[in-house]
């Protein structure tokens, strides 16, 4: 490690650094060492002017684990079926806060996106460092939040999961806040109209902007993030060509601090949901 000479660079207080002086080509293994340290500082980093190849991109992914084949998104060839090409002139700009695929039982740990053609203006991508969020909490609610779960959601499709609203990284062993606004659906300890309340404290909470970085592409860039902690958003304003050829890595299973504190709250349990529901539907 210690004959390592990256060029590691902060792009925002809160979270981002770009990476300089490594081919992601041709990686050594004090290399990658260097840039796994860096990604578990950092969140999200980012290797500009990158002449990434398909064939490094994929060995380049999987030296952060099993690599997903995702079936109805365009592929880049036969050779590389983990390699999606995310045209935004046809597909729509995921312009909402939000984690990856929360509702899976063991969502992505990482996606790493190669710029190959980029708008001359616009196009930026954001992201929100959730460790911050849950550590600016106060103590009361930090506690009441460790007892909580969230159920996520697919609005798109089948499939949900029930994860802890407060999530322990498994390599570095911080806390962070884990629900979005596009997967988390309600808290599984509190009645719904307590749980929208809370839920939307959170995500505005979350989306402040001390807690961003605002990164400008470039052609040839890659950039990965940590969607274990983060939130990410495209920034909806650019005209042109904006394609990103996009590996996922998979995931783990999100863990909290042990089972939860209280109870599941139950529909009708003493009547509570009905009155609720009916005399405070917001």
């Amino acid at each position: 490690m210690a004959d390592v000479k990256l060029d590691i660079r902060p792009v925002g207080a809160a979270l981002g650094a770009e990476i300089r002086g490594v081919d992601l080509n041709h990686l050594r293994d004090d290399e990658f060492a260097a840039i796994e340290q860096a990604f578990a500082d950092h969140l999200v980093v980012f290797f500009p002017e990158q002449d990434l190849t398909p064939d490094g991109h994929r060995e380049f992914a999987a030296r952060f684990g099993e690599l997903e084949v995702i079936n109805g998104l365009k592929k880049l060839d036969d050779q590389h079926p983990e390699i999606v090409v995310l045209d935004d002139a046809v597909t729509p700009a995921a312009d909402v806060w939000h984690t990856d695929v929360t509702y899976r039982e063991s969502p992505p740990i990482t996606a790493i996106l190669h710029m190959v053609e980029c708008p001359p203006v616009g196009g930026d991508t954001m992201w929100i460092n959730l460790y911050q969020a849950y550590e600016t909490l106060s103590p009361p609610m930090k506690e009441m939040l460790e007892g909580c779960t969230a159920v996520h959601v697919n609005r798109y499709g089948a499939g949900n999961h029930e994860h802890p609203v407060v999530r322990v990284h498994p390599v570095t062993g911080r806390k962070s806040l884990y629900v979005n606004r596009i997967f988390a659906s309600h808290i599984r300890q509190l009645s719904r109209p307590e749980s929208r309340v809370l839920l939307e404290f959170l995500y505005r909470w979350c989306e402040q902007s001390r807690f961003s970085v605002r990164y400008r592409w470039s052609p040839g860039g890659v950039g990965m993030w940590d969607n274990r902690c983060t939130l990410h958003s495209v920034v909806n304003d650019w005209s042109g060509s904006r394609i990103i050829q996009r590996i996922t890595v998979l995931g783990d299973k999100p863990t909290g601090l042990g089972e939860p504190r209280w109870p599941k709250f139950e529909p009708n349990a003493n009547g509570a949901s009905d009155f609720y529901d009916k005399n405070y539907p917001f």
